[in-house]
C-alpha cells in the first residue's frame, strides 16, 4: 500500500465535474492528501499559421478562459484542508498521453475520471487509464456521492486484493463514524463435482468453507486500524464474477467499490484482469476505485506513450 499524497482530476467541462472536485475534496481529506493537480486538455488543436498570424492569442486566450472557468469551479466545490496544495493545468494534445505523461512526471498516487451515463461520451479515456496508469484510479459514475460509509471490496486473497483492502482501510479510518467494509469473496463450483458424490450444494458448503479459512488467514496480515471488516461469500452461477459483485453492492447499499487490478491468474502488469475490465464496463451506478501497485507499468510507459 502506498499513501495517497498527491491526486490528478480530469476535467473536461461538463456537468460531471462539480462532482468529481467534490470528491476530490472528500478523497484529499480523507487520506491526508497534499497535492492535488486539475488538468483540462484541450484536444489537439489544429489551426491555421495565417489564422493564429491574425489572431496570435486565440489558443492563449482560450486556455486562460479554461482555467478561470476551473478555478471557478474549485471555489465553488473543493472544501480545502489546511496545508493542501492545489494546482490547475491546461494543456493541449491526446487527453491520455497527457494524461498518462503526468502520472509519470508527477508522481500521482491516484487519478479521478468521470463515467458519464446519460451526458456525451464514450468512456474511452477511462478504459484506456485503467489499463495503463500506473497507479490507483477512481471512476465516479454521474449521481454517485461523494461519501463512503459502506465500501464494498472484492477479493479473491492474492496480494493485489490486499492492497484493494489496505487502501480502504486507509481512506476509511479517518472518517468518523468509521467506514464499515464488507470483503466478498465469489466463489464457484467447479466442473465435475458430482464425480465426489457430493450434491451441488454439499459441494457449494466444501468451496464456501474453504474460501472462509482463506478469509481468516487473509485478514490476519492486515493491520485493520480499528475499521469494521465483514466477510460475505456468494456462488458464482453465470460465470460472470461482476454481475455477483454488482448485486451485492446494491443489496448492502454500498457507496462505493474497491477492487485490485488483478487477481491471481493476471499474466503481465500491462492489463486489467478480467473482471476489473467488466466492472469497469456494467458498473453505472457505485464509484469504482481500481487499486494497482505504484509504477507498476513503469516498464512500459515509453511504449504506452506510443500508441
Amino acid at each position: 500500500m502506498y499513501p495517497i499524497r498527491r491526486l490528478l482530476v480530469a476535467l473536461d467541462l461538463t456537468e460531471l465535474d462539480p462532482l468529481l472536485i467534490q470528491f476530490a475534496s472528500y478523497i484529499t481529506r480523507s487520506a491526508g492528501s497534499e497535492k492535488v493537480y486539475f488538468v483540462n486538455i484541450l484536444r489537439n488543436i489544429h489551426i491555421p499559421d495565417e489564422v493564429l498570424k491574425e489572431f496570435p492569442d486565440l489558443i492563449k486566450n482560450a486556455v486562460a478562459e479554461r482555467r478561470k472557468q476551473i478555478t471557478e469551479l474549485i471555489e465553488e466545490n473543493f472544501d480545502r484542508p489546511e496545508g493542501v496544495k492545489l494546482q490547475v493545468l491546461v494543456k493541449d494534445g491526446q487527453p491520455v498521453k497527457r494524461i498518462l505523461q503526468m502520472v509519470k512526471d508527477s508522481d500521482i498516487d491516484l487519478v479521478l475520471a468521470g463515467r458519464k451515463t446519460t451526458l456525451v461520451g464514450s468512456g474511452v479515456l477511462v478504459q484506456r487509464l485503467a489499463r495503463r496508469a500506473g497507479c490507483n484510479l477512481l471512476i465516479v459514475p454521474e449521481g454517485s456521492k461523494p461519501e463512503f460509509r459502506k465500501l464494498l471490496v472484492p477479493s479473491d486473497f492474492s496480494e493485489n486484493s490486499k492492497l484493494a483492502l489496505e487502501t480502504a482501510i486507509m481512506i476509511s479510518e479517518k472518517r468518523i463514524p468509521e467506514t464499515e467494509l464488507t470483503v466478498q469473496n465469489v466463489f464457484s463450483v467447479p466442473a465435475g463435482y458430482h464425480y465426489t458424490g457430493k450434491s451441488y450444494d454439499e459441494f457449494s458448503g466444501i468451496m464456501k468453507n474453504h474460501a472462509s479459512r482463506d478469509f481468516e488467514k487473509f485478514i490476519q496480515t492486515l493491520d485493520l486500524k480499528g475499521v469494521k471488516v465483514n466477510d460475505v461469500y456468494s456462488i458464482d452461477k453465470n460465470d460472470n464474477k461482476m454481475s455477483d459483485i454488482y448485486d451485492k453492492a446494491i443489496e448492502i447499499e454500498a457507496d462505493g467499490i474497491v477492487m485490485g487490478a488483478k487477481g491471481r491468474t493476471a499474466a503481465t502488469a500491462l492489463f486489467l484482469g478480467s473482471i476489473a475490465e467488466r466492472a469497469i464496463q456494467m458498473n453505472r451506478k457505485f464509484p469504482l476505485l481500481i487499486v494497482r501497485p505504484k509504477g507498476q507499468n513503469a516498464g512500459f510507459i515509453d511504449f504506452i506513450l506510443d500508441i
